[in-house]
């Protein structure tokens, strides 16, 4: 583990960062500050080699000290070494002022003597050379280290206290992000997450908002349904128990109207019961697709056919309008239960003399399909959500009169976009209704052979 992942929160991590980078700034700036400063206690250097010097020259100078050279020149010229031989001759002064500097690494101090000659102190300079450099860096680090303590621990705390400050406001929509999760936990969808920032985190508060709208989407949806399919479970099993409390009373006889009755609320409650788990399976992905080339003509023909004999529509006129030779690349049994639920919807919500029309046009490498119909129709501001389960858009398209699940629209969207294609729906009120959907279309096709609907 980084050693950073170690701290709990973001703000000490950033705080941890900013810290750490200001001292190591601060550490470079006085390596740096040392170095270009390490010449300055040459005045002291020359100072201490004068006092030096003077001793010598008054000849209270004892012992010599360490690293220290003492040559006196006479008038004569004889030059005496007193201490350490640094093998470095010093300036020759003949004007009887006192001189001081660098020679080489040496730092001397000559003085003029009373009787003519001159008086030299010597010691090694530590600022020349390599080591030199570097042994008057740390001296001068080590002269005035308080004062470089004091300003890193001042600018130490002021960027503490800025990174503190840019912590939080970049972490604020992070600590609500959390919070709003923790909520989410347990069903309560909050309100939005608000940011103006731009940056990442302002990125995945957006993203966070959007996914939070869709779970309350989600969530409102699944309530529906669990509220729709308890309503159409109840109305069929209330039927039944009704009439089976009254047999047991005495009060209806078991005759066949009676016992009619109840097998139609059975069968509603098994077409209920079979098209939601086939809309579950569809939706989890638990059904196969079988695509071959198919011809769309006999399917439709098929479904025209039991509409106009299986429920005895003899007021609604059903037109096929599709090409022999149109062929697309699908499933034929999901292609007839979409069809099956399509005509359905439109022949149920379609008055006495109304037509449904079945068409098919090739469009590039698709098909659409479209059923049209000539019904009640439907407002705009319900189209977007005709294929959600149990969504009825307004009472004249009731489930009641007709028998219908409410989730055949459902089932049909599913295996459309199953097939890679889009299904829409197009109405106005009054205006009848026109679903479309499309299919990839193929080339050639294989006979298709006569299956029961799905529906």
């Amino acid at each position: 583990m980084r050693p950073l992942e170690k701290l709990p929160t973001i703000r000490g991590k950033l705080g941890s960062v900013i810290v750490l980078a200001v001292t190591m700034t601060l550490l470079i700036s006085y390596l740096v500050i040392g170095f270009a400063l390490r010449n300055s206690p040459r005045d002291s250097e020359a100072i201490d080699a004068l006092a030096l010097a003077r001793l010598a020259q008054s000849g209270q100078l004892g012992d010599v000290p360490a690293d220290t050279s003492i040559v006196t020149r006479s008038p004569s010229g004889v030059i005496t070494i007193e201490g350490t031989n640094f093998s470095v001759n010093p300036p020759l002064f003949d004007d009887g002022l006192p001189h001081w500097g660098v020679v080489g690494r040496i730092t001397y101090a000559s003085l003029p003597t009373a009787d003519g000659g001159w008086v030299t102190a010597m010691q090694p300079s530590p600022s020349r050379g390599t080591l030199g450099r570097m042994s008057a860096t740390l001296g001068f680090l080590q002269s005035v280290w308080w004062q470089f303590l004091l300003a890193g621990a001042v600018a130490g705390l002021i960027s503490l206290a800025g990174a503190r400050w840019l912590a939080r406001g970049m972490t604020q929509p992070l600590r609500d992000m959390a919070a709003a999760a923790r909520k989410m936990e347990v069903g309560d969808f909050p309100a939005r997450i608000e940011t103006r920032s731009r940056d990442e985190v302002g990125q995945l508060a957006t993203a966070f908002n959007r996914m939070s709208a869709e779970l309350q989407i989600l969530e409102r949806s699944r309530r529906d349904l669990v509220a729709n399919v308890s309503h159409e479970l109840k109305t069929p099993i209330t039927a039944i128990r009704a009439h089976l409390e009254n047999l047991a009373d005495g009060i209806e006889q078991p005759d066949r109207e009676t016992l009619q009755v109840m097998l139609g609320q059975t069968e509603r409650l098994g077409r209920l019961v079979d098209q939601l788990l086939d809309l579950s399976r569809l939706e989890s992905g638990e059904v196969p697709l079988h695509l071959e080339p198919m011809a769309l003509s006999p399917v439709v023909t098929r479904v025209v056919s039991e509409f106009s004999v299986g429920r005895a529509v003899t007021d609604v006129a059903l037109h096929d309008d599709v090409a022999a030779d149109l062929f697309v690349e699908a499933d034929a049994e999901r292609i007839h239960q979409v069809l099956f639920n399509l005509v359905d919807n439109a022949v149920r919500f379609t008055p006495p003399g109304g037509e449904v029309t079945i068409a098919a046009r090739r469009d590039g490498d698709r098909v659409r399909v479209q059923v049209i119909d000539t019904g009640v129709g439907v407002g705009s501001e319900h189209l977007p959500r005709l294929f959600e389960r149990f969504y009825r858009a307004d009472a004249s398209r009731s489930r009641d009169d007709g028998g219908g699940t409410g989730i055949g629209l459902a089932i049909a969207r599913s295996i459309v976009e199953g097939h890679g294609g889009r299904i829409t729906a197009e109405s106005e009120p009054n205006n009848g209704a026109t679903f479309t959907f499309d299919l990839l279309a193929a080339d050639a096709a294989v006979p298709v052979t006569d299956r029961r609907s799905a529906s």
